[in-house]
């Protein structure tokens, strides 16, 4: 069922008279009429700014571009359009060349990490693999804004095919995150194409999407695309909604297709100030995304990128949030809270304390309600000592099913096979003194 009401009726008649409902669902006529310039969205909002006030958006929007697709734009209650959470997260605000002191570029290492062009590799399993840097809509609260849009950094054809082979030639890859930009700004072919030669990869098992298209521009998921994911399974989605509002008829008719394509959904919100920083706010959303068949995944802590210190809340707010939701819903609607660290250090998660405390044979927990509980610890349990040798361990893992074991920071120091005693920072101040001994 295609979805087309009087609001975006109002704003593509604007475009022009002859605009009719098969023209604004086709998602290439949405791209062709993205709105990039004040004049344009001030004539189809039919709201205006003062001269000072568009100078200083005008200078705004000569360091971050905009890009709101007309679907998107439609969104907007142009009443109080100021404070309109899709307004916010769509159109241009000064503060975003106020450059905070601990703001960066590429806040999370994402280059740095980069060992071929389009491929960071983080996690020791997993890489993010940077298809395309454009979307259809410019998020205001991009972690990537540095490359978004610019479009000397697009990934052209050979770039991508290093990418594939990196992948092949590393065996502890098992999971690739397609994103970018928006990888579903690319076509349906040159998709396929990536797919079929990454499915081609026999240590490749899950192959992963992060596009905000669902929210922004839902008519891009078309049966021909669905059909080419199908093609390509275990094939999984990750998508972006930040405000209940996103959730419209379009997008629940998007998110359909793609569940009902045995698709597994998932959802990626912002925490982000004067949006979506009110426990209702953020309850309401997970209650609408899982009666949708998302399931919501990750709670980001807004990134440290330069130009969004307006967007960003104290860590107290998201722990309050998560106290809301924690035991006040299903808890398969429960977002994990993460930070992700800057300096590369990937994403950590930041939730309340239940563990209270803890004895020889007791463990102390608090509930949601504030009850505090005991929990008896087993008087007979003997822990198996691992050594790595599987074929010899009473569990009955064969050892062609784990791959090489390699421990990494405090799996490391807790594992029985290793050696080492403690992490020690680089440069420690005390070891110099004990070398210079």
């Amino acid at each position: 069922m295609v979805y087309y009401n009087e609001r975006q009726q109002k704003i593509a008649k604007k475009f022009s008279p002859d605009v009719i409902k098969s023209n604004w669902t086709d998602w290439k006529w949405q791209i062709k009429h993205t709105i990039k310039d004040i004049a344009t969205l001030e004539t189809l909002l039919n709201i205006s700014f003062d001269e000072v006030e568009r100078k200083k958006l005008e200078k705004t929007l000569a360091k971050f571009p905009l890009s709101i697709t007309p679907y998107y734009l439609s969104l907007i209650n142009p009443e109080n359009f100021r404070k309109d959470p899709v307004f916010k997260q769509a159109f241009p605000s000064p503060a975003e060349l106020q450059v905070g002191t601990w703001e960066m570029e590429d806040p999370l290492s994402e280059d740095k990490d980069s060992p071929v062009p389009g491929i960071t590799h983080r996690y020791p399993d997993r890489v993010l693999f940077y298809i395309s840097h454009v979307c259809s809509m410019y998020c205001r609260h991009c972690t990537r804004k540095r490359k978004v849009g610019d479009k000397d950094s697009i990934p052209n054809k050979k770039e991508i095919i290093r990418g594939i082979k990196y992948i092949q030639s590393h065996p502890e890859i098992r999971d690739v995150l397609l994103s970018g930009g928006d990888p579903l700004m690319l076509s349906d072919d040159y998709l396929d194409w990536i797919l079929t030669e990454l499915r081609k990869i026999p240590h490749v098992q899950v192959i992963r999407f992060g596009s905000r298209m669902p929210v922004v521009l839902p008519y891009r998921i078309t049966d021909e695309l669905v059909a080419i994911f199908k093609k390509h399974h275990p094939i999984w989605l990750n998508t972006h909604f930040n405000h209940p509002r996103e959730i419209t008829p379009s997008s629940r008719e998007a998110l359909r297709k793609l569940a009902d394509a045995g698709i597994p959904l998932g959802n990626q919100s912002v925490l982000l100030s004067g949006i979506n920083d009110c426990p209702q706010i953020m309850k309401r959303l997970v209650h609408k995304l899982v009666e949708n068949r998302v399931r919501p995944y990750y709670l980001y802590q807004c990134d440290l990128s330069e130009g969004l210190n307006h967007f960003r809340t104290s860590i107290g707010k998201g722990i309050e949030i998560m106290e809301n939701l924690i035991g006040h819903t299903s808890g398969f609607a429960v977002p994990t809270y993460v930070i992700d660290a800057p300096g590369g250090g990937g994403k950590i998660p930041v939730m309340p304390n239940y563990l209270v405390s803890w004895s020889s044979n007791k463990v102390i927990l608090r509930n949601y309600e504030g009850v505090i509980t005991t929990y008896e610890e087993p008087e007979n349990y003997k822990s198996i000592r691992c050594n790595n040798n599987c074929e010899q361990c009473d569990l009955q893992l064969k050892p062609y099913e784990t791959g090489e074991c390699e421990y990494i920071g405090i799996a490391r120091l807790m594992a029985d096979s290793e050696k080492i005693i403690s992490l020690t920072p680089e440069n420690n101040e005390r070891l110099g003194r004990r070398l210079a001994e």
